[in-house]
């Protein structure tokens, strides 16, 4: 049959089963959302107040689901609008399709009125960027992108449609979508795996993102009982493993638990589950599980080796490889190492202040929500208390902008975790930097009547910042106190939210009660301290055995 470009469009995106798209509309793409206008009951359009709003939302959409998210937006500052939150995706390995619309292919390089080359723009925070410029490549063109998003190791990718394009008509035929093959692992180093496991003594399983990503929860809980050893993750793996299991012993790293980090250091076997091994889960690679076996579990090759040396590098899906580990692992058995383990969980707790704070907020949301909300985050201290004291039971249920730390990035992506599934408990942890970021998008959940909680950590500074300033510049506050008076509350009211504000515990219990009962978004403006820090904390450039705690740093 003919069709416009912009109706092939719209037919490819309801082949993949894309129900929901974010976005805002502008003149080279009017082709492609008058499409959408006639098909309002196939496909719902989420119309955001800012693109960077749209492309995080179809990241948290992405992240919540499992499917690839869906942004659009219109040529020139509109494309360029998608970059940060693009970029955020790709550190993350999320899958999204951004799809924007350029100006008339006989108007490309030629400087025209809101003329970008964005393909070119996104190339290296893309997994592939597109352009197209006649009607007849459209639909091979999408699905190529969902495939590519969807497959291997997932990520964004972005699709440019000149307008004539899109106006211009061609021949359509519907195909059932495909993605590639999951990459195995060879036979052999499947058994080298298992050899060095069973030859280990203290073993430790270290999860990241790429285990949510392959939806191998299940067989990294059965690896841990299998081997009898304790279990840590990075910030993208939380809810792999369960917060509230005995084996469990927080997050690695910069700030993971003094149980962890002096765990790994001291382990003999560390099984690595689809992690890149980060700076701030390392600290110094050159001491980093220096007493260890390290089997390091990976779909992407390029990961192998990169930033840590490792022993056995197995490259393949990890679902795939856990499973054909565990048909050929006889039972272990650890008990002293599980007891030291122990021990150290007991000896090392983390602190949390007497008063209204970020750590008592963060589990008095826990208790309240019994442990069921999605937890979204912005990036800073509000961040690393809520990988801290939330006790994570299931894959992404912490969406959070891990590798390019993106501020602005939470109240877009629980937008997308709400629409995603309106059923759930949505909450965004903010600090009140990061929620002057994107709180434009307080309107798109009100237009949407979206119940998301807001809870702003407000320490009037910028949180992380000054208490980097504070250990290592010597109190030097440069840029970092935010002392103009903003009046959150009514800022949210104004875009058409509750709003609360709370100086003590029992006022922050109080309102957020209320703000699970309400029915329209709600924003809790928290005051807490300015020097509350985050801790324990690894100094850059030392290993992560000398985390430091309250205690050490005397303060």
């Amino acid at each position: 049959m003919q069709l416009t470009g912009a109706q092939i469009l719209v037919e490819c995106l309801a082949e993949q089963g894309v129900d929901t798209v974010f976005g805002y509309p502008g003149g080279a793409i009017l082709n492609v959302y008058d499409a959408l206008y006639q098909n309002q009951g196939r496909i719902h359009h989420v119309l955001t107040s800012h693109e960077q709003g749209a492309s995080h939302a179809a990241d948290g959409y992405a992240r919540a689901t499992g499917k690839t998210g869906v942004c659009f937006a219109t040529s020139g500052p509109g494309a360029t609008n998608l970059v940060t939150g693009i970029a955020t995706a790709y550190m993350d390995s999320i899958p999204i399709v951004a799809i924007t619309c350029n100006v008339g292919s006989s108007l490309l390089g030629k400087d025209s009125f809101q003329e970008v080359d964005i393909a070119g723009i996104v190339m290296p925070i893309t997994k592939y960027s597109f352009i197209v410029k006649k009607a007849e490549d459209i639909a091979p063109t999408i699905r190529r992108a969902f495939q590519i998003a969807g497959s291997g190791r997932k990520g964004p990718v972005l699709v440019d449609i000149t307008k004539d394009a899109t106006g211009n008509k061609a021949d359509y035929e519907p195909e059932k979508p495909t993605l590639r093959p999951l990459k195995k692992a060879p036979e052999k180093k499947i058994e080298e795996a298992v050899e060095a496991i069973k030859k280990a003594n203290r073993p430790y399983i270290f999860v990241g993102g790429g285990a949510v990503l392959s939806d191998a929860y299940r067989e990294v809980r059965e690896l841990a009982e299998k081997l009898d050893a304790p279990v840590c993750d990075t910030l993208m793996g939380k809810g792999v493993f369960p917060g509230t299991d005995p084996r469990y012993t927080g997050m690695l790293g910069m700030h993971g638990t003094k149980t962890s980090n002096l765990g790994v250091s001291k382990c003999d076997l560390l099984v690595a589950i689809g992690t890149r091994f980060s700076d701030r889960v390392t600290g110094n690679t050159a001491t980093f599980a220096r007493n260890a076996t390290l089997v390091h579990i990976d779909l992407d090759a390029a990961e192998i080796n990169k930033n840590v040396i490792c022993d056995i590098g197995v490259v393949g899906d990890a679902k795939d490889t856990l499973t054909r580990i565990l048909t050929k692992l006889p039972q272990q058995c650890h008990p002293e190492w599980m007891d030291l383990i122990q021990e150290n969980k007991k000896k090392y707790p983390l602190f949390v202040p007497e008063d209204l704070s970020g750590q008592y907020m963060v589990q008095e949301i826990y208790r309240q929500t019994k442990g069921d909300a999605v937890i979204v985050t912005e990036v800073g201290q509000h961040q690393m208390w809520a990988a801290q004291f939330y006790k994570y039971s299931r894959p992404n249920q912490l969406l959070t902008s891990g590798g390019l730390g993106t501020m602005g990035y939470g109240l877009g992506a629980s937008i997308g975790a709400k629409i995603a599934d309106r059923s759930k408990t949505v909450v965004n942890m903010a600090g009140d930097g990061c929620f002057r970021m994107n709180m434009n998008e307080l309107a798109t959940a009100s237009r949407e009547k979206l119940p998301v909680i807001e809870v702003i950590f407000n320490n009037h500074v910028l949180g992380m910042v000054r208490q980097w300033q504070t250990l290592f510049y010597g109190g030097r506050y440069s840029a970092t106190i935010l002392d103009d008076g903003m009046d959150y509350c009514k800022v949210a009211e104004a875009m058409g939210a509750k709003a609360y504000r709370a100086f003590t515990r029992e006022e922050f219990s109080e309102a957020f009660s209320k703000a699970l009962e309400s029915d329209v978004p709600v924003v809790i403006d928290a005051i807490i301290d300015s020097d509350d820090k985050v801790f324990p904390m690894v100094a850059p450039g030392a290993s992560i055995d000398q985390c430091m705690t309250e205690k050490d740093m005397d303060l």
